[in-house]
């Protein structure tokens, strides 16, 4: 099933959404079960990029390699979370004075993304600091790039995983998959832990 048909309204059951509004989002630590059904109650996807916090955009690999509208949006800084030497990076922004950064990193549940989420969180920060607009991108913009966005909010902008989603989810619908969003909570355990005890 593809990820944007897993994003279609007709595809969210309305017993989903009445499940998610009994939801303790005040809890320290939800399961990812839980943490799936709050991320079904957020926007569809239905462009190829969305500013989900100020000047840091979420997108899909068709934003990426549209020079026109990247530069219509005023972009500064890329980084792919899709990166393959087999379909180019940096220099597919020549001219355009953008930095850019690649991951290499697989849409599987055991995949190890969490290597990624430090030095990610940084290049955000720095694109973002020095008055840069930046898009995180992957091949459709829910998993992959979404798990780094996530990470950043958690990392550099003190946010728990809860407060991640809530920022991001009604900008744009994202699915970080299973082994994702495990190390996500894994995270926020290490970063917010003591908040709750």
């Amino acid at each position: 099933m593809s990820y944007v048909s897993r994003f279609s309204t007709s595809s969210r059951s309305s017993s989903t959404s009445a499940r998610s509004q009994d939801l303790d989002l005040s809890s320290p630590m939800l399961t990812v079960f839980e943490l799936e059904r709050l991320l079904y109650t957020g926007k569809s996807i239905n462009s190829h990029a969305d500013e989900v916090y100020p000047r840091l955009y979420l997108g899909d690999q068709e934003i990426a390699a549209n020079r026109h509208e990247l530069a219509t949006l005023g972009i500064t800084h890329i980084l792919n979370c899709a990166h393959s030497k087999w379909r180019g990076g940096a220099e597919r922004y020549e001219g355009m004075h953008i930095t850019y950064e690649g991951v290499e990193a697989h849409d599987t549940p055991d995949y190890d993304m969490s290597v990624n989420f430090y030095p990610a969180a940084d290049f955000i920060h720095k694109a973002l600091s020095g008055g840069g607009k930046i898009l995180v991108h992957c091949a459709v913009g829910v998993s992959r790039s979404a798990t780094l966005v996530l990470a950043y909010l958690m990392i550099r902008q003190n946010m728990t995983l809860v407060e991640a989603i809530k920022t991001v989810k009604d900008r744009r619908g994202i699915i970080p998959n299973r082994g994702f969003l495990r190390q996500l909570v894994r995270l926020d355990g290490s970063l917010h832990g003591n908040r709750w005890t």
